[in-house]
């Protein structure tokens, strides 16, 4: 599974393009399953509140979850709600695991520009590819 793991000046061009300038929308409606890592900025959660499991995590073993989680889920087909139900279960977010990873309507701005672009470039109910960022490695869901 590709990763996109930095925003280096070719991946805005790339994804600005797959996008379409004139028919981004101006807001989506995302969810998202967060998972830390030992090298995460913040490596604890509500999940792990002594961070234990986060910071034993290596990079390559969270990613290596969200692959497998990625791949469970698109092959059911994945739906808002078996997403939601793993965010619930896994993810180290702890302002939407609770929500099953709701970050409600994000306008263009409001996140980091990787997350971002991944989000804006997907159509409705499809799924991003893993997304990494500062907080640790997230796979995007658009539901509006």
């Amino acid at each position: 599974i590709p990763e996109i793991s930095k925003n280096t000046p070719e991946t805005p061009k790339t994804l600005q393009g797959e996008v379409g300038i004139v028919d981004a929308p101006d807001r989506v409606r995302a969810y998202h399953v967060l998972l830390k890592h030992k090298e995460s900025r913040s490596p604890v959660s509500s999940q792990d509140p002594t961070g234990q499991a986060i910071q034993s995590r290596s990079k390559e073993e969270a990613t290596q979850i969200l692959q497998d989680i990625r791949l469970a889920l698109a092959s059911e087909g994945p739906s808002l709600q078996s997403f939601k139900q793993v965010a619930r279960e896994v993810s180290d977010c702890d302002v939407t695991y609770q929500e099953g990873g709701d970050l409600g309507w994000l306008m263009r701005g409001q996140m980091l520009k990787i997350f971002e672009l991944s989000a804006f470039r997907l159509r409705i109910g499809e799924m991003s590819e893993i997304v990494e960022t500062p907080q640790g490695f997230h796979i995007i869901f658009r539901a509006g």
